[in-house]
């Protein structure tokens, strides 16, 4: 990847970014399987760049595009989720043709913020997602029963998956049951959590005709795939087990009638051993094997 052919770009010709949206090739949203395989990098625009014990781990932009260059490279990865900053650079480096493209949409929850739950719409808006020509949009929705601003991402995800289905396009929301403690936002992480996210969210806006989920892997996640009819991706989350120990949950996972794939973005980006390539291809193997 040419960083310096990026850096000029940037500064002395930001009319190729619409021109190369414009030229992007594009492809089915589905492979022939059913399934799917993104590779998540939005994770930097709420102020979230640690991995594992590194809390600036995602710091280096250099650094995450070569690492995304690398599995965008590799058979079986499908796509990438990120904001337009990432994006753009990914576009105008070449990487996303042939490839899905999801835009992040509400990345206002910034992390350790005492507004953090009021995840407001400051990306992606369904309409320019639609001109740009992206597969979908993605949205983060965690539900704290103390939380006021739990309303507020409410409502503005209900109006964007109908503004998402009006273009015919997907709507990935990503649920969560959380808690405030000790100051701390808490994502609970046992099945009854996830399926009482995954009911609220299915309900947001007027259809659910586009809307897919993006769920984290628990115990029993057998029963929280049985609580829905909609396509689910799952997530990898920041890399603290063993890397065989979640390859063999994904697997379990995906063997359920309404998994559709993974949405992955530290586990195979940051993997403990540095090896991007080969952690992406056992996840694609998973997924399309």
């Amino acid at each position: 990847m040419n960083l310096d052919r990026l850096a000029r770009v940037r500064r002395h010709n930001p009319g190729a970014i619409d021109r190369a949206w414009a030229a992007r090739r594009r492809r089915p949203l589905l492979a022939p399987d059913g399934r799917m395989l993104v590779v998540a990098a939005d994770h930097m625009a709420r102020g979230a760049l640690g991995v594992r014990d590194d809390p600036v781990a995602m710091a280096s932009r250099p650094d995450l595009l070569r690492r995304l260059a690398v599995a965008l490279s590799r058979p079986g990865v499908d796509g990438v989720l990120g904001t337009a900053d990432v994006l753009e650079d990914l576009l105008l480096a070449g990487l996303l043709d042939d490839k899905l493209v999801f835009g992040s949409m509400n990345r206002g929850g910034l992390q350790g913020a005492s507004f953090e739950l009021d995840d407001r719409a400051t990306a992606y808006t369904a309409d320019q997602i639609a001109a740009r020509g992206l597969d979908g949009g993605k949205m983060l929705v965690r539900i704290c029963l103390d939380d006021p601003g739990t309303v507020t991402t409410l409502s503005e995800c209900a109006r964007s998956v109908d503004q998402l289905a009006a273009h015919r396009l997907p709507a990935m929301i990503e649920p969560f049951w959380s808690i405030r403690e000790a100051g701390r936002v808490i994502n609970l992480l046992d099945a009854e959590s996830v399926i009482r996210s995954v009911n609220v969210v299915s309900g947001l806006g007027s259809t659910s005709a586009y809307t897919w989920l993006k769920l984290p892997v628990v115990p029993d996640m057998e029963r929280v795939l049985a609580a829905t009819t909609l396509p689910v991706l799952m997530l990898g989350g920041d890399p603290r087990e063993d890397p065989e120990a979640t390859y063999a949950v994904w697997a379990a996972a995906l063997a359920q009638p309404t998994a559709a794939g993974l949405v992955v973005g530290r586990a195979l980006l940051y993997p403990p051993d540095g090896d991007v390539g080969a952690a992406v291809d056992i996840a694609a193997s998973l997924v399309h094997g």
